[in-house]
């Protein structure tokens, strides 16, 4: 085997790294398609056009009307968010994580998972249509104070009334939960059977620099046939596209945070299409009929908040689903579970991520052992390889008869330098996906200047010492390289610094402490004897 170990190691890396996207990103299961929003909302812009007072917003495609609204914001708080309600839809205005911050400055101010004030309008909307027609930007009445703590679980009633219809949207939030619920009650007030559907809208704003992230998805995600779909933004705006009938939930997420909607009642479809800047997911529900005096309901579990998995999985639904860590997740995530556990500890994801790299060194010890002690072999044998080359390399039959008979005789399997290192390379890979999204890394310190590990170091410290590291780790390696291809590959150090130079703090631990690691176990191996 002609390639030493650092050099197999940096080939499949890199073609994993590059490939990824291509072969092993989830894919999107073929699903309803529609040419346009037009389809899931012609059947609003067609009724009740003799009524002059009602119209349809054509950026937003949503039945609005011509009357002022004088409305209201009714702010309610639990031990994780505040969020703001318009009884304007009886939509949401705005959501404010009460433990996260903007930036990691001291003086940072709490992160907004979403706000109208800077965008197109609110979120968490309803409207009808047919005979269950009603505006979005209805007025609502409210039960209550304007200010609301929660102390265990509430209600948050607001009622209103449109032609033959009474509308009741009841919000249930819960003290310690990101997530809560939502009913929509529709009775009708008229002597008459009547028929529709009731829309709900979550509005996601995409920030402008969403579509560039590279290492990580910012865009619609849907939990469809117990499968994580994720919708890139691009194709978004291309191309609406629906799920029908088995999808849990659906909702818009960024590299750490989450706003979804789980329906549990009457829900038929959602569609997902672009609006103004942002993008919506349009939930519809199936076609409901009442008699004179009749209610009908539908149900919705919202979540809004952090990709925590102990947060998303307390809140039901599956919502936990969405953490997902590509074609490596069944490694990836058991590797999170152990850094958790680590912290758990120390108290401190640095000294874990450091503590979990020692660990997986240890358990790839030995196989790290017989790849290095393989091609150090096959370093001692490289005189006598090359004399069977020069007499047979014009019979390349022969050659290879000879050269199987020389590994038989000296007992080496040509092999036996990178089958080990192979086996390593998915652990490797999961655990860089990790560290590379894992929300509890958001603004965690580490020590001295390292002051958040999701960010890169300011000093670009740790990327230079790991550069450095690795130029020493690839000149002890054994290599059967000539000179020439040595010295090419000596520029490899190179390119992996200023690769790492943005990369998360985090991850340049990570590898900096393996490099460290493996110069150790190269050292011990050389000071025993052959």
């Amino acid at each position: 085997m002609e390639n030493n170990r650092t050099i197999l190691a940096i080939v499949l890396i890199v073609l994993l790294w590059s490939g990824y996207s291509l072969f092993f990103a989830p894919s999107r299961q073929p699903v309803k398609n529609n040419d346009s929003v037009q389809e899931a909302t012609t059947a609003n812009q067609d009724i009740k056009k003799d009524i002059s007072s009602e119209k349809v917003d054509k950026n937003f495609n949503i039945p609005t009307t011509d009357e002022k609204v004088v409305s209201k914001n009714i702010r309610v708080s639990n031990d994780l968010f505040d969020i703001s309600i318009s009884t304007e839809g009886g939509s949401v205005d705005s959501i404010i994580l009460k433990k996260y911050k903007e930036t990691n400055s001291k003086n940072s101010d709490l992160y907004s998972l979403f706000s109208s004030k800077n965008f197109h309008g609110n979120s968490f909307i309803n409207y009808g249509s047919d005979e269950f027609y009603f505006p979005s930007n209805l007025n609502y009445s409210v039960n209550g104070p304007d200010n609301i703590t929660i102390d265990n679980k509430f209600d948050v009633v607001f009622t209103a009334e449109y032609k033959n219809l009474k509308i009741d949207k009841i919000y249930t939030f819960y003290k310690d939960r990101y997530s809560f619920d939502l009913k929509v009650i529709i009775t009708n007030l008229s002597n008459n059977d009547i028929s529709g559907n009731i829309f709900t809208y979550l509005y996601h704003p995409i920030d402008t620099d969403a579509k560039k992230e590279m290492y990580s998805f910012t865009g619609p995600v849907t939990l469809y046939q117990g499968k994580l779909q994720e919708d890139k933004i691009k194709n978004i705006e291309e191309k609406s596209i629906s799920y029908n009938g088995d999808f849990s939930w659906s909702g818009f997420t960024t590299k750490y945070f989450m706003i979804a909607a789980a329906p549990s009642k009457n829900i038929e479809d959602v569609n997902i299409s672009p609006q103004y800047d942002g993008i919506i997911n349009n939930f519809s529900s199936n076609n409901l009929k009442l008699g004179a005096g009749g209610s009908s309901q539908i149900d919705f579990t919202f979540y809004a908040g952090p990709k925590m998995y102990e947060d998303l999985a307390v809140s039901g639904n599956k919502f936990e689903e969405v953490i997902h860590f590509g074609f490596f997740h069944p490694l990836a995530k058991p590797l999170m579970v152990i850094l958790k556990f680590f912290y758990g500890f120390l108290g401190n994801y640095g000294f874990s991520i450091i503590l979990l790299t020692i660990c997986i060194k240890l358990l790839f010890w030995p196989l790290t052992q017989k790849s290095y002690k393989s091609m150090k072999g096959m370093q001692k044998l490289q005189p006598e390889m090359k004399r069977l080359r020069d007499k047979f390399g014009s019979d390349k039959q022969r050659l290879n008869q000879e050269m199987m008979k020389f590994y038989k005789d000296h007992k080496v399997n040509p092999l036996g330098g990178c089958l080990p290192m192979v086996i390593q390379i998915p652990v490797f890979f999961a655990l860089y996906r990790v560290l590379l999204g894992s929300i509890e890394l958001r603004h965690a310190p580490f020590i001295l200047w390292i002051t958040d590990l999701s960010a890169k170091d300011p000093y670009y410290v740790t990327p230079l010492i790991m550069g450095v590291t690795m130029f020493l780790q690839q000149k002890m390696t054994p290599t059967n390289m000539d000179p020439t291809q040595a010295k090419i590959m000596l520029l490899m150090p190179v390119v992996f610094t200023f690769m790492f130079l943005n990369f998360p703090s985090g991850l340049v631990v990570y590898w900096l402490v393996n490099n460290l690691l493996t110069i150790l176990q190269q050292y011990l191996i050389k000071r025993q004897p052959d």
